[in-house]
């Protein structure tokens, strides 16, 4: 009797297991022949201090992917043929939207590249990309003589809205007249760099106690300098925070160079010293830029706290008030000071001083508050590009992008006095789709308009349409000094552009031997995610 209750136990729990099958969810896999690639990096004739390219992942059926595909998807490998070991630093950044960010600094020059994009050993879309040299690395001097054709090649915007309304308030520039007047006006109370480009060759004369931040501008120019024949220019650099032309027509005025602009000046405003940097540095000495923070953009939107969040140090009355209003209301905001110098520290009002947070750890929240510093928060940009909403304050200030941004667009914005602060956090938490798209905006916007290539293009047209202005000759004035290029001897390179040509076989661009040095190891040559957890 046993045996037949529990062989009518089998039959029957058999027909359940026919009646309902089992359902096993499959991930989709990409496809090698229909995910995207693409990018600068793949352009021999665009010189990056880090080039940079894309790759999307697209299923068989040809979706995209949303989500990461697996930080170990894709193997990438950029090789010199004939070289047995390559001096190139590669990294894949994992962004976590089904999209991933190869990037990589050639630390030698090499006749040709070959970059191939590998899924499991099939070449990926059009891999491998040959890249026709010379392939120069950063530290090359072979600027392109024909400003057209580096124009081309960099994919460069005919123009600038920022720079046609900076330079509208200067019909003509006299570099004679401005080499007397500025210095006479600024020099004793403001520190600037008084620069001419003569010949592509870069000269300065300092003016003021504080000038260490030359070095940001001096840097740049020359990498500009190594990469396109500048035209004959000059002009002056303020090196502080605040900008200072102050003055209205029909009273005369004078063209200073910014990293800062507001409403009520007339600066010629530059991309800041820190986006500028960070494009220099990109797998340099910097952790924090453009291409790093869209591999730390922290977790999915509908993981991410819902809190508002801010740190930082108390360079303006308007942060007091963002603090006082996050003690006041801990459930929308989390506000604190990571440093005082500019106030007294009243720790009843403040609040005590928290510890530095890592810049990453930032997107963490949902919501990203920026408010102005000693002028406009340099911040912007990374926050833009990361994967939580901004919340940005009205400012008569601004930086060289501002004009391109959109509110309710790219932001969310709320009044200069912080009365409507809260207002904007309760809309953003009750319009949760609504504030998702404005950030994957404002993140797109970042990755579109702020990147390296960008930089260079805004820094190029700037000086060219400067120079177009000038009615005297430009000069090498008294009391300037040649900033030198660096010298590359570990890694010369020979430039194809100059008149003096050797024999191909003697060339250092083509040699082959094994040098000695701390970029002479095979491990250059590798692929790996990069974590940044520096503050």
């Amino acid at each position: 009797m046993l045996r037949k209750v529990l062989s009518w136990f089998f039959l029957y729990c058999l027909g359940l297991c026919v009646q309902t099958p089992l359902v096993v969810s499959v991930k989709p896999a990409p496809s090698a022949a229909l995910t995207l690639v693409w990018g600068p990096g793949l352009e021999a004739n665009i010189v990056l201090p880090a080039r940079f390219f894309f790759i999307q992942a697209v299923d068989n059926g040809g979706r995209n992917f949303t989500a990461s595909p697996g930080e170990n998807t894709f193997e990438i490998k950029i090789v010199a043929p004939g070289e047995p070991f390559s001096r190139i630093w590669v990294q894949v950044l994992d962004r976590r939207d089904g999209s991933l960010l190869v990037r990589y600094r050639m630390y030698a020059s090499y006749p040709s590249l070959h970059v191939e994009v590998l899924l499991k050993g099939a070449h990926v879309a059009k891999s491998p990309y040959i890249l026709k040299g010379p392939v120069y690395h950063e530290n090359c001097d072979c600027p392109e003589v024909s400003v057209e054709k580096w124009l081309e090649h960099m994919h460069c915007p005919s123009s600038f809205p920022q720079i046609q309304q900076d330079l509208s308030y200067f019909p003509s520039v006299d570099p004679d007249r401005n080499a007397q007047d500025i210095p006479r006006r600024f020099g004793l109370r403001q520190s600037l760099c008084h620069y001419t480009i003569k010949d592509n060759q870069v000269y300065i004369k300092t003016h003021g106690e504080h000038v260490g931040f030359r070095i940001f501008m001096d840097a740049f120019l020359l990498s500009l300098t190594r990469k396109v024949k500048v035209p004959d220019v000059e002009f002056f650099v303020n090196l502080g925070d605040w900008p200072l032309e102050k003055r209205r027509p029909p009273d005369v005025l004078h063209p200073i160079f910014s990293w800062c602009g507001s409403n009520d000046t007339r600066d010629i405003v530059m991309p800041t010293y820190d986006l500028t940097e960070s494009v220099l540095e990109t797998m340099g000495r910097v952790s924090l830029d453009m291409m790093s923070v869209q591999a730390n953009t922290g977790p999915p939107w509908e993981e991410k706290n819902g809190t508002a969040f801010w740190r930082g140090r108390d360079s303006r009355k308007e942060r007091l008030e963002l603090v006082k209003l996050g003690r006041a209301h801990p459930s929308l905001m989390d506000a604190a000071f990571t440093n005082f110098f500019f106030f007294e520290h009243d720790e009843n009002l403040y609040g005590p001083l928290v510890k530095h947070v890592s810049f990453f750890d930032f997107f963490k929240f949902k919501y990203q508050i920026n408010v102005d510093g000693t002028v406009a928060a340099y911040r912007l940009p990374y926050l833009l590009a990361g994967d939580s909403v901004v919340l940005k304050q009205d400012s008569l200030y601004y930086e060289h992008f501002y004009r391109d941004l959109r509110p309710w667009e790219h932001y969310i914005p709320f009044k200069s006095d912080l009365s409507d602060l809260l207002d904007k956090i309760h809309w953003a938490k009750e319009h949760d789709q609504e504030a998702k798209k404005i950030a994957k905006a404002g993140q797109q916007f970042a990755r579109t308009h702020l990147m390296g290539d960008n930089i260079f293009c805004y820094y190029f047209r700037l000086f060219q349409e400067y120079a177009k202005l000038q009615v005297s000759e430009v000069k090498i004035r008294e009391g300037m000094e040649l900033v030198e290029q660096p010298k590359d001897d570990l890694f010369p390179c020979f430039c194809h552009r100059r008149k003096v040509r050797e024999r191909v076989s003697d060339l250092p661009l083509f040699k082959t031997n094994r040098p000695t040095g701390p970029f002479s190891s095979a491990s250059l040559h590798h692929t790996h995610t990069f974590n940044f957890l520096k503050q």
